[in-house]
């Protein structure tokens, strides 16, 4: 049942590319007509240049880890409600393990209440929620000094129950995490959580902290810098890996297989995305060029962007080769150059809304269905 709406995604691109991309309808060679103002006004042509490629490396530079993720260093553990405590008191049996010493020590341990607080012999109530580990056992030493000359206390924790990260999206196990003793990184956490590597959009982990998103390149993260073990995270932090299955590249045009390629990561090229959908089509693509439409779905808010790759050239491949795409660009191969803007558009603009309405009905199905 999963198969309708791919096959709803099939349908489209046969039927309205061959539509649009019939013979006889196939754009006109001749030069591009600017003299009707109004079919350009939604539209920014941009070669692709080398200028064009080192513009677009230096901005992917510059989104890098906020430094406050970097900057972030955990505190010594502080204890909270829901933690449970192993409280030794060496040569006192009787006050280290009151159910017995055959028992296991979760047996004799002692769980901090909802109100923060404990009880222990000699000691009575204590608040210890808040408190470090070595404060609590300062506090109960004093407190043990007015009844056991010297005591000798010692505080372990047992059960790490007050403080979590919380986990959802596409990771192979979703349980929440502790934070405990030993602080914990984001390499850590999504180790332990696993990665669906086939669903996940690698390119926008989503970490909230205090109220505020942090988007973060997992595919570009490290690159051998070993960031993600240098991001610790906190009680409270949430990661949410969004699934792939509603962002895509859409090929079209005189390819060999007009087609939406699923979108995970952040390094797809045009020449990888031509090359999935099984290279030009020799025989009538003519080597002419080869189009980048960005930002169509908002064209009547901003102009589209339009990136055009002149095919003819013998470094167009290697500037291709260096070409990122991004989620929901339309990449065509065209018969010949683009005349009117407007005319373009609207050959192009139903076909990319009803892919994308076929990629959120599969988006929909698939969770229903699960």
């Amino acid at each position: 049942m999963k198969t309708l709406p791919l096959l709803a995604i099939t349908v489209s691109v046969s039927l309205l590319g061959g539509c649009i991309w019939a013979p006889g309808q196939h754009m006109s060679t001749g030069k591009l007509v600017r003299d009707n103002q109004a079919d350009n006004s939604h539209v920014q042509l941009v070669p692709i240049t080398p200028k064009l490629l080192v513009m677009d490396q230096a901005a992917g530079q510059s989104n890098a880890v906020p430094p406050s993720l970097l900057a972030y260093q955990p505190e010594p553990y502080r204890i909270g409600a829901g933690d449970t405590l192993y409280i030794t008191v060496w040569d006192h049996p009787e006050l280290t393990s009151p159910a017995g010493p055959q028992q296991q020590p979760l047996a004799n341990g002692r769980l901090v209440r909802s109100d923060g607080t404990l009880f222990y012999p000699y000691v009575g109530q204590l608040k210890v929620a808040g408190m470090t580990i070595e404060e609590l056992r300062k506090a109960i030493s004093d407190k043990l000094a007015t009844y056991i000359e010297k005591p000798q206390v010692d505080v372990s924790v047992i059960g790490y129950g007050s403080q979590h990260v919380l986990l959802s999206g596409a990771f192979m196990k979703t349980d929440p995490q502790p934070i405990n003793a030993v602080p914990l990184t984001l390499a850590q956490a999504i180790g332990t959580a696993g990665v669906d590597t086939k669903e996940a959009n690698l390119s926008n982990l989503v970490l909230t902290r205090d109220g505020q998103a942090y988007h973060i390149n997992l595919d570009q993260l490290d690159h051998g810098k070993g960031l993600a073990e240098n991001i610790y995270l906190k009680d409270g932090d949430r990661l949410y890996l969004p699934y792939n299955d509603r962002q895509e590249v859409y090929v079209l045009g005189e390819v060999m297989r007009p087609m939406a390629l699923p979108f995970k990561t952040s390094d797809l090229t045009l020449t990888q995305a031509l090359g999935r959908a099984g290279g030009l089509n020799q025989s009538t693509s003519k080597g002419k060029a080869v189009y980048v439409i960005r930002g169509a779905r908002n064209i009547e808010s901003e102009p589209a962007t339009v990136y055009e790759l002149n095919a003819r050239s013998p470094s167009a491949f290697a500037l291709a080769d260096h070409f990122k795409v991004r989620p929901g660009d339309v990449v065509f191969v065209g018969a010949a150059g683009v005349t009117r803007w407007n005319r373009f558009l609207s050959q192009v603009l139903p076909l990319t809304t009803a892919l994308s309405t076929a990629a959120t009905s599969q988006y929909y199905f698939n969770h229903s269905s699960n």
